[in-house]
């Protein structure tokens, strides 16, 4: 008994001592991350006058990005960067049609697997054919509303130049929404901090200047003309007679200016504190002179109503700093400090700017352009197959809310999904590619074939549910669901000598670089579509409901995934898209996306995608890729449990993967931010810190080799 005792009593003592070493374990694992630290320790600070390195405000509904003087007084200047902009969610106009186009006239018809299917395309000819196009493809487009800068004179009495700005120091906190922006003009010191409203669509400013109390200092506003081309910096101050701007209504401490352009009217409420005149300087360019005091605040607020007031300097201070504190404090948060791998701080910092970007520009209710609220691409139009990509990390992240904003859109947008499928021969609805906040749907000879959109909707409604839980989700989404997988379930053509559905002829992939009228069955598409039609049906299951046979049809018989060579094909239209000579080796490498945002799916088999992964990366153009593409690989080799090829994906060196100073993911000159990018790396550091269903290893995306200490809060797996 003694020798059992003491046996038994050196196991316990093993687990005793076991459980003390511990407790210093298990106190850090319990340790709240300090939010406000990790959030301030990424304040963007800048130093030069960069045109790549504007700062923005905002609400998710309302973005105003400013120079490096805090305001927009130097729109010319950063054209070429990332432009000083000022859009809204609301603001759109469009030119006038004296041509009377018709929306049908961009239609061509194509005979695609036995049926003719008509496509809104970009027809070459006709003539009229072409120019209607043209007309809707640019129309409407997003306006940029305005520009609030500075007019400071010299001594000499003229205005400065971008090279009279010295002794810079700029400052983005993104804890409290805040810029504040130091420089010097001839030695004379100026300060101007910055907000942006959480509640309307307003900024305010403070500066601090002795210019101000030399009378060399004024407040500038102008109204640029749209451009009516791919991209709108903000700054075309060409065709004055185009537009109008009038001054409304003044007093001491506030005006109200209306711009008008054809049938679009806005109007731009001005209030600051202690007394100031407004002028008209010349056509579309008005003066708010402060006189001579030590500081000069004030609030601009731009609105679709006239009879509304700008909230003053102290109230959007407030707002800011309230609504920023709100948010980072809410949801997930991810801290790498601690790590001694040499790019955690890096990625660290493009985390919590990704938030910040995101939050202000794609957290509205209508889906965001690629370019946010900062200026136009795609002449300011959203594409729906990007949604993914903006949105589906506020699930992730526990910001549930701010997905379930953007997918209202849906329900807008439904009697034109519901249109295009009936009109080729679809049931169900098949949701527009490149659009609007009211859903029409847009000229496109690449869109137009675009199906990867279609299974958005069930993702991110199923997003919803899992983090709600709640029945009202499910009858809230349900027809919108059920109306998708219905066009998913048409959408298939049976193919007799193999006894299967193929998805195409008559298809684009996601990876764009393929001719509709030949290529079919992509594997990411098959993957997505096996996964959103099962999805569907848990959905009729979960109200009672019973399974769908003609879905279940598909599921069971959609042809299977495309391999040669042990290797997963980007189409089985092209047995030879990984040869030396193949064209398909840019644009994104989709085929990896059967395992990426989604589980093994469609019969998937992971040592396939093992050796397709090795391959691509060695094989892949990187130089012809995008943003969201780099998350995208590392969200597979997070599945396939390679996280040091994640962290490889993340940090590949393509210009396409640049993060600058102020978190923006830098494309090329024509797209100098692309809010995809940032989007999806969160998405993909969600899944690399909690896993997806079924995953069992703790931060499955990073390696277990010491370098990363991790800590986060509040995340959720994905599926």
């Amino acid at each position: 008994m003694i020798r059992r005792f003491s046996f038994f009593a050196y196991r316990f003592s093993l687990v005793g001592m076991f459980l003390l070493s511990m407790i210093p374990l298990l106190i850090k694992a319990q340790q709240k991350i300090d939010r406000k630290a990790l959030a301030e320790r990424h304040t963007v600070v800048v130093k030069t006058m960069d045109p790549l390195s504007s700062l923005s405000v905002g609400n998710g509904a309302f973005a105003f990005t400013a120079d490096i003087t805090g305001l927009q007084t130097f729109p010319e200047y950063y054209k070429k960067g990332v432009p000083v902009g000022t859009q809204s969610e609301w603001g759109w106009h469009s030119f006038p049609n004296p041509e009377n186009f018709m929306e049908g006239e961009s239609l061509q018809e194509y005979s695609l697997e036995g049926k003719k299917i008509t496509y809104a395309t970009q027809p070459k000819e006709p003539k009229r054919k072409k120019e209607a196009s043209d007309y809707y493809r640019i129309n409407q487009h997003r306006l940029q509303l305005g520009n609030i800068g500075l007019e400071i004179r010299k001594k000499d009495g003229s205005l400065i130049e971008p090279t009279d700005i010295q002794n810079i120091h700029q400052s983005l906190n993104v804890w409290k929404g805040e810029i504040n922006s130091y420089f010097t003009v001839e030695g004379i010191p100026v300060t101007v901090t910055t907000y942006g409203n959480q509640e309307v669509d307003a900024i305010a400013a403070k500066i601090s200047s002795p210019l101000l109390e030399q009378g060399r200092l004024q407040v500038r506003i102008r109204f640029p003309y749209p451009t009516g081309t791919f991209a709108d910096e903000g700054a075309n101050y060409t065709a004055e007679e185009k537009h109008r701007s009038i001054l409304i209504a003044a007093s001491q401490n506030s005006a109200i200016l209306k711009h008008t352009l054809d049938t679009t009217n806005y109007y731009v409420h001005a209030s600051w504190q202690g007394s100031a005149s407004v002028r008209e300087k010349s056509t579309h360019y008005f003066l708010i002179n402060p006189g001579k005091q030590k500081d000069f605040s004030f609030g601009i607020l731009f609105s679709q109503q006239s009879k509304k007031s700008a909230p003053g300097y102290m109230a959007t201070q407030s707002s800011s700093e309230t609504g920023w504190k709100k948010f980072w404090l809410s949801g997930g948060a991810v801290d790498f400090s601690g790590s001694t791998d040499q790019r955690a701080f890096e990625l660290e910092r493009r985390v919590v700017l990704s938030q910040y970007l995101t939050k202000i520009q794609c957290a509205g209710n209508n889906p965001p352009q690629e370019t946010g609220l900062t200026y136009n691409s795609w002449y300011g139009k959203p594409h729906i197959e990007m949604l993914w990509w903006h949105a589906a990390h506020y699930a992730l992240w526990n910001r549930t809310d701010l997905l379930e904003k953007s997918l209202n859109w849906y329900f807008t947008a439904a009697k034109g999904a519901k249109a295009i499928a009936q009109r080729q021969g679809f049931e169900g609805m098949r949701w527009q590619k490149m659009t609007d906040n009211e859903g029409r749907e847009v000229p496109s000879s690449v869109g137009a074939f675009l199906i990867w959109q279609q299974p958005h909707l069930i993702y991110l409604a199923e997003l919803v549910y899992r983090n709600r839980k709640d029945k009202t989700i499910l009858d809230k989404y349900k027809n919108l669901i059920f109306a998708t997988a219905d066009f998913m379930a048409s959408f298939p053509t049976y193919d007799t000598v193999n006894d299967r559905y193929n998805l195409g002829k008559g298809l684009i992939p996601a990876q764009e670089c393929f001719e509709a009228k030949t290529t079919y069955n992509p594997t990411y598409e098959l993957a997505y579509w096996s996964w959103g039609l099962q999805t569907a049906q848990a959905w009729r299951e979960r109200l009672g409901l019973k399974r769908k046979k003609d879905w279940d049809l598909i599921i069971q018989k959609l042809a299977p995934l495309p391999q040669k060579n042990g290797v997963y094909l980007a189409t089985e239209s092209t047995p030879d898209c990984y040869a030396a000579d193949s064209k398909y080796k840019i644009d994104h490498p989709a085929v990896l996306a059967a395992l990426a945002t989604i589980p093994p799916s469609n019969h998937l088999d992971t040592a396939v995608m093992h050796r397709t992964y090795t391959l691509v990366d060695q094989v892949w153009n990187w130089d012809h890729t995008w943003g969201w593409d780099f998350p995208l690989i590392a969200m597979t080799a997070t599945r396939l449990n390679q996280p040091s090829l994640a962290l490889d994906g993340l940090f590949k060196n393509i210009k396409t993967n640049t993060y600058l100073a102020n978190g923006h993911n830098y494309q090329d000159d024509r797209l100098t931010i692309y809010l995809p990018g940032n989007g999806g790396l969160l998405s993909a550091i969600a899944l690399m810190c909690a896993g997806y269903d079924g995953s069992k290893i703790a931060n499955p995306g990073f390696p277990k080799d010491g370098s990363w200490k991790i800590k986060w809060e509040n995340l959720r797996p994905m599926f």
